[in-house]
């Protein structure tokens, strides 16, 4: 299913407009102009998905990584570590706080930017995002979304 963008004059312009594509650039218009660069993947990485990230602060990147069955690519600074999952992994996703999603893997623009500190074995540089979900909801004590609380 897609829209045809319409002209000035209300003609259709022959462009079709997919769901996805649409989806796309909702979230492209909410994405907050504090980040400004990418991070920089390895060189023989490859990115079939897309690529975003999960922020967290630092004092939860140990407690994470022990929790995890595979690890992609993992950035750090003193105070965040960045983990590199497939793009629209925030779909249908609430990540817990004080997580942050960050579509293209941006990050703030700083001199001393985030440096790699776990690289897989393979060339693929993705933690899965439901195993991170869920480590990240064990460590800060928040319900997965889709978890309600049994009452007698």
């Amino acid at each position: 299913m897609g829209v045809r963008g319409a002209g000035s004059a209300g003609l259709g312009t022959g462009r079709v407009l997919t769901l996805d594509s649409l989806t796309r650039l909702g979230r492209a218009r909410r994405t907050s102009g504090a980040v400004s660069r990418r991070l920089a993947l390895p060189e023989d990485m490859t990115v079939p998905l897309g690529c975003d990230a999960v922020t967290v602060p630092a004092s939860y990147g140990p407690l994470l990584l022990s929790r995890l069955p595979r690890v992609g690519c993992v950035y750090a600074d003193r105070a965040d570590w960045w983990w590199i999952v497939p793009s629209d992994s925030d779909v249908a996703v609430n990540w817990p706080a004080p997580a942050r999603y960050s579509r293209g893997a941006l990050v703030p623009d700083a001199s001393d930017g985030p440096g790699l500190v776990h690289r897989p074995d393979d060339t693929v540089p993705y933690t899965p995002p439901i195993p991170l979900y869920l480590a990240l909801c064990q460590v800060t004590g928040t319900a997965p979304a889709w978890s309600r609380p049994l009452s007698a």
